[in-house]
C-alpha cells in the first residue's frame, strides 16, 4: 500500500510541470495597477468605470454568479443607486413569490433587489452554448484568480485582437488573438472605441475599458485585498517592534556576559 502510494505520488510531480507547462499561453504585457504592491489600493473612479463596462458590454454574455447587487455600494455607489441599478435587471421569482406559477414554461420574473445575485444573461448553461455557437461564456466572478496573470491576463485579451498573420490557419467561427494561448477565441473582440460614454468624462479607449473591466475583476475576486494588505502591514509593524524588544531584552539579560 505504501509503495503504491509513493508511486503515485511521484508520478504526479513527475506529471505536473508538463501539464502547467502546456497550459502556459503567451507572455503577457505588464501593466501598472494602482492595487499592485504591499501598500496597493483599489481606485474607486477606475472600478465604477469598469463595472460600467462588465454592464454594457460583458454582461451580455457573462454572468458574475458571486457577486451581489449590494456589493456595488463598496465601489463607491450608494445604497439607493445600488437598487435602482438591481431595480433595472430581472431575476425569477421565489416559491413565496408566486413563483411556482409559469407562463408557457417560463418562470415568473421580478425586479432585482440588493440581496439578489448578479443577474446572469443566460438561465442556464445549455441556453448560454445555445447563443454562442456551442461556446460557453466563463462565470467573471473568480477570473482574475482562475488565469495566471489576473488583471494583466484579462486586460491582454480584450487589447489582443488582430488580424491574423499571413499563413496562419483560423478555423470558422474563431477569432485571432495575440495573447490567447493558441491563439484562436471564440469570443468576437467585444470592445469598440467609443462604445461608452463614462459618467466622469473619461475618453472610452480600448485600452481603458480594458483597464477599467479588469480592475473591477479584480476586486470582484479579491474584494478582501486592501483589508488584507492592510492587516499584511500591521503584522510587520508588530514583528518588527517585537523583534527589536526581544533584541534589547536579551542584550540587557547577557549584559553581565558581554
Amino acid at each position: 500500500m505504501k509503495t503504491t502510494l509513493f508511486a503515485a505520488l511521484i508520478a504526479g510531480a513527475l506529471a505536473f510541470p508538463a501539464v502547467t507547462n502546456a497550459s502556459e499561453g503567451p507572455k503577457l504585457p505588464a501593466q501598472k495597477w494602482s492595487f499592485d504592491g504591499p501598500t496597493g489600493h483599489f481606485d474607486r473612479a477606475q472600478m465604477k468605470r469598469g463595472w460600467q463596462v462588465f454592464k454594457s458590454v460583458c454582461a451580455a454574455c457573462h454572468s458574475a454568479h458571486q457577486l451581489y447587487y449590494r456589493n456595488l455600494v463598496e465601489l463607491g455607489f450608494s445604497e439607493a443607486e445600488a437598487k435602482q441599478i438591481a431595480a433595472g435587471d430581472n431575476v425569477p421569482a421565489g416559491p413565496n413569490e408566486a413563483g411556482e406559477t409559469h407562463v408557457d414554461g417560463q418562470p415568473i420574473m421580478r425586479p432585482a433587489q440588493p440581496s439578489d445575485k448578479i443577474a446572469p444573461p443566460y438561465a442556464n448553461p445549455a441556453a448560454a452554448r445555445a447563443a454562442n455557437n456551442g461556446a460557453l461564456p466563463p462565470d467573471l466572478s473568480l477570473i482574475t484568480k482562475a488565469r495566471k496573470g489576473g488583471a494583466d491576463y484579462v486586460h491582454a485579451i480584450l487589447t489582443g485582437y488582430k488580424e491574423p498573420p499571413a499563413g496562419f490557419q483560423l478555423q470558422a467561427g474563431m477569432n485571432y488573438n495575440e495573447y490567447f494561448a493558441g491563439h484562436q477565441i471564440a469570443m468576437p473582440a467585444p470592445l469598440v472605441e467609443g462604445a461608452i460614454t463614462f459618467e466622469d468624462g473619461t475618453n472610452a479607449t480600448v485600452d481603458q475599458m480594458a483597464k477599467d473591466v479588469s480592475a473591477f475583476l479584480t476586486w470582484a475576486a479579491e474584494p478582501e485585498l486592501e483589508e488584507r494588505k492592510r492587516m499584511g502591514i500591521k503584522i510587520l509593524a508588530f514583528l518588527l517592534v517585537f523583534t527589536a524588544l526581544l533584541f534589547a531584552l536579551k542584550r540587557r539579560i547577557w549584559s553581565d556576559v558581554h
